[in-house]
């Protein structure tokens, strides 16, 4: 399993969800039963960390850009 799913849980619960309920089950655990359901759960984890990349990303060239206006103002006086 993944770690850290709690702060991923109100994103992908619901397949985190199927894939705990697939792991009931010893024999489609074993067998390669919940493979399905752990790949749906992979593709959603993956699709929320290339958007939490973008917003973090995005908000790191705001921050930037305010830290180099700040220091422009600094210097000119």
């Amino acid at each position: 399993m993944h770690p850290q799913l709690s702060d991923k849980k109100l994103v992908c619960k619901d397949f985190i969800q199927a894939l705990e309920d697939c792991h009931l089950s010893p024999w489609a655990r074993l067998t390669g039963g919940c493979n399905k359901y752990k790949d749906a759960m992979n593709i959603c984890l993956h699709g929320e960390s290339v958007a939490r990349s973008a917003r973090n990303r995005a908000n790191s060239k705001d921050r930037q850009a305010r830290r180099e206006e700040a220091t422009r103002a600094f210097f000119e006086d």
